[in-house]
């Protein structure tokens, strides 16, 4: 489905930033973040931060 190419397309421009650019990148997870955000770009970030219950 498109939000699978979608999360797709996020995580390969998160590596360039991450890896080429040697950019930080830093996750904010609220409540409540769902799984597919989660699962995505929530956990890449070089610093997680994320409020009770979002996971």
């Amino acid at each position: 489905t498109l939000s699978l190419m979608q999360m797709a397309k996020i995580s390969s421009v998160l590596q360039i930033h991450q890896v080429q650019k040697k950019l930080l990148y830093i996750a904010i997870l609220t409540y409540p973040t769902t799984g597919g955000v989660t699962a995505s770009f929530g956990m890449l970030g070089d610093i997680i931060i994320a409020e009770p219950k979002a996971y």
